[in-house]
């Protein structure tokens, strides 16, 4: 692996596995709020260094009629505001390059979606901002090409880059995953795998998209097995009410057994 570096509290990279976790959007302060509440008590429980994350726009939904969040404006104070009270450091999403300095004021880690993984521009005015940037993966991409998103990053002076498999397309409405991608991409940057958006089933649900939330623990134990520095997952109260992305979040009540499991990997794993 090619660098370890801090997020506030969080070590990226440095052997220790961390979390980022949250709704896929901000359906309102309070929502926000009580499932950050909630998570950081579990992972505080179980020593694991914890990001929250929720996205202030869901710019790629299948259905324009699809729910996008409260907007750049509104979402980033909110997630500022939780930053102050709770001392979580805050990722999001951003879409477009005139985003990221914006966003930059309120969170910690500036995201690049997978479909946007190549966007020079964005990537580019990401790096500038001085936040850590997590590039996902495109569902379109070989893992070793995955380099020319982290040099994007790094040649703009930003070295806190690190990348997220989501899984890759297989055919219509499917994704796989292929595990020998999380150790090539080590090679190049820290690596986080996103349990909840690879086993989605995109654009499979009569305009929005489908999941097999029960696959979530299999491909995160297999990911953690198979060395990686931290796990992405989509969390909600009431996975069937979300307003994103419910048919593939875990239960929050599922959350303290996955991560129980995954610790006990990592330590069998660790040397003696």
């Amino acid at each position: 692996m090619s660098s370890s570096f801090e997020i506030g509290p969080v070590p990226v990279g440095s052997g220790k596995l961390f979390l980022i976790a949250g709704p896929c959007v901000i359906e309102s302060e309070a929502h926000v709020r009580k499932m950050a509440d909630a998570i950081q008590r579990i992972t505080s429980d179980l020593g694991v260094p914890y990001i929250f994350k929720a996205s202030y726009d869901k710019a790629n939904r299948t259905s324009v009629k699809s729910f996008r969040g409260p907007g750049i404006h509104e979402g980033i104070a909110i997630l500022r505001r939780l930053r102050e009270a709770t001392g979580l450091p805050t990722l999001t999403d951003v879409h477009e390059p005139g985003h990221c300095a914006i966003a930059a004021e309120g969170v910690d880690v500036l995201q690049i979606p997978a479909f946007l993984c190549r966007q020079t521009d964005l990537l580019v005015a990401a790096a500038e901002t001085g936040r850590a940037v997590n590039v996902k993966k495109g569902q379109f991409v070989a893992p070793g090409d995955m380099k020319h998103a982290v040099e994007k990053v790094t040649d703009s002076g930003n070295s806190r880059v690190f990348l997220t498999e989501r899984g890759t397309t297989f055919g219509y409405n499917n994704l796989v995953v292929d595990m020998r991608s999380l150790a090539i991409m080590r090679k190049l940057a820290p690596v986080v795998f996103d349990g909840t958006h690879s086993v989605q089933t995109p654009s499979a649900a009569n305009g929005v998209s489908g999941g097999q939330p029960e696959f979530i623990p299999l491909l995160a134990r297999a990911a953690v097995a198979a060395g990686v520095d931290g796990i992405f997952l989509e969390v909600h109260d009431n996975p069937a009410e979300a307003k994103s992305d419910g048919a593939n979040a875990l239960d929050l009540k599922n959350l303290k057994p996955v991560l129980e499991s995954l610790l006990a990997i990592q330590t069998a794993l660790s040397p003696r």
